[in-house]
């Protein structure tokens, strides 16, 4: 008998050990911050925002919508277009980064991931995406992506292979609608689809550090009947500067954050 209740109270206390990491996670609560604009940019109003990125220290964006979709290098200060190019017709352009000189767009729903030369914008390949294509960045090693779910996936850049797969949860609980990401200093900034909140994510556990309210950036006085949602993360190392858009915005902002 004593055996017993010797044994019975070691298996409760590697259980208790088990369970102790899920029992952190849900009762991490994550810190919340406001978006405090530092500066403001004129932005193409006619870019359907879903990638935006600086890459030695120039600003790019993928604009979606099918028959629309473009890829442009952007002038910072101007808001207009230095590079571009369109897109064929079937595409919907979500999400894009580049790494080693490579640029990488996703696809909304065609499976595919299209790869051009960012010094000449030109094709040189294409990889299969087994999931939707939302957002897109990367850790300098692996491309991460989303597909409108709680889940961030890590990609092999040669051939977008999965590597691994983290699920994000805010308090304790899933959270979907991930989409637009940018990796900053070793966290996943993620904007929630639909929402004006942005969220910072651990790379390794999927918990939400923290939340940025980006509710009324965009005045009402510039906002028209197309002005659509927030989306669009760029953070530019040189200058450790963050600037965040929306789709159809006439207007991007330099954010600082502010903690509520």
């Amino acid at each position: 008998m004593l055996y017993k209740g010797f044994f019975k109270l070691i298996v409760m206390v590697f259980a208790i050990i088990a369970l102790a990491p899920n029992c952190r996670a849900q009762g991490t609560k994550a810190v919340g911050y406001k978006a405090k604009v530092t500066a403001t940019f004129p932005h193409y109003e006619k870019a359907y925002t879903q990638g935006l990125f600086f890459y030695k220290g120039r600003l790019y964006e993928s604009s979606g919508q099918y028959g629309q979709s473009f890829f442009h290098e952007v002038d910072l200060a101007k808001g207009s277009t230095l590079r571009s190019f369109n897109l064929a017709p079937k595409y919907f352009a979500e999400g894009a980064v580049v790494l080693n000189d490579k640029l990488y767009i996703l696809t909304w729903m065609e499976m595919e991931v299209l790869v051009y030369d960012i010094n000449t914008l030109r094709q040189v390949g294409k990889l299969f995406n087994r999931r939707e294509g939302w957002g897109l960045t990367t850790d300098g090693r692996s491309l991460i992506s989303t597909d409108g779910s709680s889940n961030i996936f890590f990609h092999d850049p040669a051939t977008f292979a999965d590597q691994s797969r983290i699920e994000v949860t805010l308090n304790g609980k899933p959270l979907s609608q991930l989409n637009e990401l940018e990796y900053i200093n070793g966290e996943i900034w993620a904007n929630v689809y639909g929402t004006d909140m942005i969220v910072i994510i651990n790379p390794v556990t999927g918990i939400v550090r923290a939340t940025v309210d980006c509710t009324g950036l965009l005045p009402l006085r510039l906002r028209k009947p197309d002005t659509d949602v927030l989306n669009g993360i760029a953070y530019d190392p040189e200058n450790r500067h963050i600037y965040v858009t929306g789709k159809y915005w006439p207007r991007m902002f330099r954010i600082e954050l502010e903690k509520l």
